[in-house]
């Protein structure tokens, strides 16, 4: 079945969008987001088009305020754009209910910030079960994939510790498990290496590189960080809400 595409405004010289691949997971079209009005209007996304394929391990680079945040949020629907749309494994996101959005983020996508983000009083295992806890799976099963995401990183065998025993490293490593625990798709990581050393962040990426590849999740990044953009397999540049260097297609 041929995935949709957006039809572009009526307009004289305006030419028609390309078609989504077939094959893509996430296709945007036209992306625009504004922030602001007047004279303190602020295009952070400025008419961008992009198919990201199943597995495939995308950095968006750029310094900051360039507009790659804000490009992430957009591709993952935690905020609407103000013209254009994204196509998320054949549905039109801009025609999703909020129930319907919280429940794909809740199952196809997750995510991994630049802080960490855990429970200071929830051991490293009990802050991975957490998603699947809230989403109704049984102990059992809650039990058996935590532990196994958090093997995948590395931290079996630290699996009841809690953040203040961990390094950096091994926090975002929890972070990373708990992200995957419930078998998304898509992984959207922003900055995931920004307060992490060069080497620990090497770790990082590899982990993310890995779960590309190896478990066919695609991984898009946000990151100022050369080393991990350098292990991806496309990178995109960023400059005033535009790619400026890099394949969008």
């Amino acid at each position: 079945m041929n995935r949709p595409t957006f039809q572009a405004p009526i307009a004289t010289e305006q030419a028609a969008p390309a078609p989504i691949p077939a094959s893509s997971v996430i296709s945007a079209r036209g992306l625009v987001k504004v922030f602001g009005s007047g004279d303190q209007a602020v295009t952070a996304v400025n008419g961008v088009d992009l198919d990201i394929m199943p597995g495939e391990f995308l950095a968006v680079t750029g310094r900051s305020g360039s507009g790659k945040t804000t490009l992430l949020n957009l591709l993952a629907g935690l905020d609407q754009p103000d013209d254009g749309g994204v196509v998320f494994e054949g549905r039109n996101l801009g025609e999703f209910s909020e129930a319907q959005l919280v429940e794909l983020r809740r199952t196809r996508i997750a995510f991994v910030f630049q802080s960490f983000g855990l429970i200071p009083l929830l051991s490293a295992f009990e802050n991975v079960e957490l998603p699947l806890h809230i989403g109704g799976a049984g102990w059992r099963e809650r039990r058996q994939r935590a532990a196994e995401a958090l093997e995948l990183v590395g931290l079996g065998s630290r699996t009841g510790h809690r953040p203040y025993e961990l390094s950096g490293g091994e926090q975002q490593r929890v972070a990373i498990a708990r992200a995957l625990v419930a078998g998304p798709s898509v992984l959207f990581a922003d900055e995931p290496t920004g307060e992490l050393d060069s080497v620990t962040g090497i770790t990082i990426a590899t982990i993310l590189r890995d779960i590309a590849r190896e478990r066919g999740v695609t991984v898009i990044t946000a990151t100022h960080d050369l080393a991990l953009a350098g292990m991806c397999t496309r990178r995109l540049e960023m400059a005033d809400g535009e790619f400026v260097n890099g394949s969008a297609g």
